[in-house]
């Protein structure tokens, strides 16, 4: 494969990054691998071309190196490409960018061996780099070479512990030499090695007495060894859990260096600080004759600080050393800043969580528990808790985070007014929901609802008060039924012993078999369809009610006869959740007449055969069986019985059948027609035939032709066609459903289009699109089609999005036909004079001016506004154009030609309109000045 022109490596190399596997299906890694180094090799190319080519290499090095075969090879190229580069300030950044693409791919490969020579060369390069202290020998437009080669060790050592163990010493000299701001990276390195060096020692057997002073004086080759056998991670846990030095081994030295290390510590960033603090914790926590009371210089610092990296190292030290380090007092200030610092008004919300987070996990001198859940510390009174007291002000996550651990505090104290407060705070919450609040306060209260229950489902009162208050909730917002069967199986899976998820659905179910069938909606239908599904599976609900209300509701009302698939489906589903009821006995009968009445009586053949396979299930099969049908499929193990046979000889084809597949490229497409048809009311009462003075023909128009039942739409025609060249599996596509959905609330609720078929070497379809705009903007439509394959399976596919441009919304003057100019001229002055903004609020008047150029100005008048033109006039030469928008606005222009320019005079009757004809007119006046040059 030849390699791509250089200019051509941004774009590729972008296109890899967004999705590898995507950009690989039309390659090979070793392709691609290929290309990229033979031109990090050419010299044409840019310094800045190379390190953008190297970020596939540092962002997904096992993809390009799958083996370490390959990473050694690549590694190698890497290498000489870094060899042959000009040791020059200009190729700094690209040397830097090798270095750490070096590093990523051999230890990504697992290739840091002894013996691998590209491995031994590349680290005795970067510890060369690193010897460099104070820039001596190349000076300080070099240091960032050196800052990297810093990091590529300690990235060295830290996936590979133990590898710079026997060059502790020179590590320390560097550290001590080094003046410049690169003295932390130093530092950072020789903590990480020390670390790992000392963790090494205590797990080698016989460790004898200078074991520990020879590993901090040794100054020797690569400990390759520590590449054989991975280091466990030390776990800063509990000081019983972590490996520890004898306690005869001499640790004089090790204090020594210790020490120094934390009297420099202040001079370090917050940052750096925390990483050597962390180092050096572990170190401490290895070597049982040093005394944790070494960083009791430190504390006084840490306690005051607002760093959360500083904060977070602390409590590490805390957690590993208690009441080692820390006293009973420490403890205390330590909580009390917390609290203090989790509602600080200067401090981010994220800042504040993680305050609120280092309560919860606060590790405590004497835990009560270790398991590390949430658990509140001993000195957490209600007192000192009571100003994190949440407040509906408070955005989500604060006031989730401080119900919580309100709740929690409360329930040690088993303080019965304090809970009484937090069930307040949900009882205000619940009117915020009440009164139509916003989809992150709803999500938010029921969160709060499952807080509450987690903490105090054994408080009968407040728990029994909770199910009428959500009851209500629901009789008042139906479509709050996921939220609710969400917390039911939320709080069921917390709460196993709990019969309050079951009371709470047996409150809803109770709610709905009782309201009368004139509430009974079709939007809200659905949602309580949900809700009896979900309480069709609870064992302790009894079911009779809700079979005897379906078969109401389908014998009383008109929902068989309108045939909707979607009601009939929900309450197949209901009925499915009966048939695997451990107490199906009870409403057999109930449920048969359902069913049956249900095969007979549905206009929709699907729903038809669903009902009378249910039907056939219940009254030829045993409970056992039954259950066995039904659940097929949904376990891993489930085995298929003979005696069955013939009822599951077809169920895999059927489940095929009756799943939706997605293509996995659009297979549709609609292209708009180029004459769009326009709805018009009925234009045939009578009218003036001609204009007479005496007729108020704005009277005559707004009484005849917009009556209150007059709603005006736009019909848009497109073909449906096939989006290029498809798989031959949807060259004959059947019953096409296409959806719409909008981006915006402008519009009402766009009908979904059905389209009988649709054969690729045949004509396309003409499909019409009806729209019915609340207000007139512009608008995107998104599309979706479903439809069935020869072969019978479903197939859903996205279509491009639908744009609807503002002249799309264009309508002509609703009058009728045979009104005569002067009338339609009379009924334009009248509708000028009446919509000028001293007559309404809401109009407004625009000014737009626009160079003609060689094309004349009836030409563009014509190619845009013939439709509504209501008059021309030759000489001069002007023009009235009346654009009438749904439901019931209009934009008025006059146009006249004035020597070289255009001006259009405009007036609407909603302000909120100007922009739009504003863009539309210079759109197609630029368009028509493009054309004349």
């Amino acid at each position: 494969m030849a390699a791509p022109n250089p200019e051509g490596w941004p774009q590729r190399v972008a296109a890899f990054s967004s999705s590898p596997s995507h950009f690989l299906s039309s390659t090979t890694p070793e392709d691609f691998l290929s290309d990229l180094l033979q031109d990090l090799k050419d010299d044409k190319v840019s310094e800045s071309t190379k390190v953008l080519m190297l970020g596939p290499l540092q962002e997904h090095p096992t993809i390009l190196c799958p083996s370490p075969q390959v990473g050694e090879q690549t590694a190698v190229a890497l290498l000489g490409i870094f060899s042959r580069t000009a040791h020059t300030p200009k190729s700094v950044n690209l040397k830097c960018h090798l270095m750490l693409s070096i590093t990523t791919v051999l230890i990504s490969t697992s290739f840091v061996k002894q013996g691998v020579k590209v491995a031994e060369g590349f680290l005795d390069l970067l510890f060369q780099t690193a010897q460099d202290t104070n820039d001596q020998k190349h000076g300080g437009m070099f240091r960032p070479l050196r800052a990297i080669a810093c990091d590529c060790l300690r990235e060295m050592e830290t996936c590979c512990p133990g590898l710079l163990s026997h060059k502790l010493e020179a590590l320390y000299s560097l550290k001590q030499q080094e003046m410049t701001p690169l003295h932390q990276a130093y530092t950072l390195l020789y903590g990480v090695a020390l670390r790992n060096a000392v963790h090494c020692l205590t797990l080698q057997k016989d460790v004898m007495d200078g074991d520990l002073k020879k590993l901090l004086a040794s100054n020797e080759g690569f400990a390759w060894k520590a590449t054989e056998k991975p280091l466990e991670l030390v776990q800063l846990t509990t000081m019983s859990q972590i490996p520890v030095l004898p306690s005869n081994v001499e640790t004089k030295e090790l204090k020594s260096v210790v020490s120094l290390l934390l009297e420099e510590c202040y001079l370090l960033t917050p940052v750096t600080q925390a990483a050597l603090l962390r180092e050096l914790t572990q170190v401490v926590s290895m070597v049982q004759s040093l005394s944790p009371a070494i960083f009791k210089s430190q504390l006084l610092r840490l306690f005051g600080t607002v760093e959360i990296s500083l904060l977070h190292s602390t409590l590490q030290m805390k957690g590993t050393f208690t009441d080692s380090l820390f006293t009973a007092e420490d403890e205390n200030f330590l909580l009390k800043r917390l609290v203090g610092m989790a509602q600080h008004p200067l401090l981010s919300t994220p800042q504040k969580l993680f305050y609120i987070e280092c309560i919860l996990h606060f590790p405590e001198n004497r835990p009560i528990s270790s398991n590390g859940e949430e658990s509140l510390p001993v000195l957490v009174t209600p007192r000192m808790a009571a100003s994190l007291f949440p407040t509906v002000f408070n955005d989500s996550s604060t006031m989730l985070s401080r119900l919580n651990i309100l709740s929690l505090v409360y329930l040690e104290a088993d303080e019965e007014e304090g809970i009484g407060y937090i069930s307040d705070h949900l009882m205000a919450l619940h009117k915020i929901v009440d009164h139509h609040g916003t989809r992150e306060m709803t999500t938010t209260f029921f969160r709060a609802v499952y807080i509450f229950m987690q903490n105090f489902y054994l408080n009968e009162k407040y728990t029994r008060d909770l199910i009428e208050s959500l009851s209500e909730l629901y009789r008042s917002h139906y479509t709050l039924a996921p939220n609710l069967i969400n917390l039911v199986d939320s709080t069921q899976k917390l709460l196993e012993d709990s019969s309050w998820p079951t009371d709470l659905l047996k409150a809803l179910q109770m709610l709905i078999v009782e309201l009368p069938l004139q509430q009974l909606v079709h939007q809200s239908l659905q949602w309580h369809l949900k809700v009896l599904g979900r309480v069709a599976k609870e064992e302790q609900a009894s079911q009779r009610s809700t079979v005897r209300f379906l078969l109401n509701l389908l014998i009383n009302s008109s929902l068989c006869g309108l045939g909707d698939w979607r009601i009939g489906n929900a309450v197949l589903s209901v009925c499915r959740n009966l048939l695997q009821h451990p107490n199906l006995d009870q409403v057999f009968i109930e449920l048969a007449d359902l069913l049956q009445f249900m095969m007979h009586s549905f206009e929709d053949v699907d729903i038809q055969d669903h009902a009378r396979f249910y039907y056939t299930l219940l009254t030829n099969l045993s409970k056992e069986k039954l259950s066995g049908v039904l659940n097929m499929g949904t376990g891993e193990s489930q085995a298929k019985i003979r005696s069955l046979s013939s009822i599951m000889a077809e169920s895999e084809e059927l489940s095929s059948s009756l799943t939706v597949h997605r293509t996995r490229q659009p297979v549709l497409k609609l292209v708009k027609l180029s004459e769009d048809g326009i709805s018009k009311p009925d234009q045939s009462s009578s009218g003036p035939e001609d204009s007479t003075p005496d007729v108020d023909l704005l009277k005559v128009y707004q009484n005849q032709f917009l009556n209150p039942e007059f709603a005006s739409v736009v019909i848009l025609k497109y073909h449906l066609t096939f989006a290029g060249e498809v798989d031959a599996l949807y060259h004959k596509l059947f019953c096409i459903c296409l959806h719409f959905e909008q981006t915006d609330s402008n519009y009402e609720r766009v009908s979904d289009v059905s389209v009988p078929c649709l054969i690729y070497d045949r004509k396309p379809c003409v499909v019409s699109l009806t729209l019915k705009p609340w207000r007139p903007y512009p608008t995107v439509l998104h599309a979706s089609a479903i439809f069935t394959t020869e072969d019978g399976l479903s197939w859903h596919t996205q279509l491009d999005p639908i744009p609807i441009g503002f002249p799309d919304l264009f309508l002509p003057l609703p009058v009728p036909v045979h009104w005569s100019q002067g009338s339609r001229e009379q009924l334009f002055h009248q509708l000028w004079k009446s919509l000028c903004p001293e007559e309404s609020s809401q109009s407004a008047t625009s000014l737009f001016c626009f160079e003609v150029g060689e094309r004349s100005l009836r030409e563009v008048i014509e190619s845009s506004f013939h439709k509504y033109l209501v008059s021309k006039q030759l000489n001069p030469e002007s023009y009235k154009v009346l654009l009438f928008l749904p439901p019931q606005f209009y934009v008025l222009l006059k146009i006249k030609n004035s020597e070289d320019a255009a001006i259009v005079s405009i007036i609407t009757d909603n302000w909120k309109l100007l922009p739009f004809i504003n863009s539309y007119i210079k759109c197609i006046t630029d368009y028509s000045a493009d054309r004349t040059q």
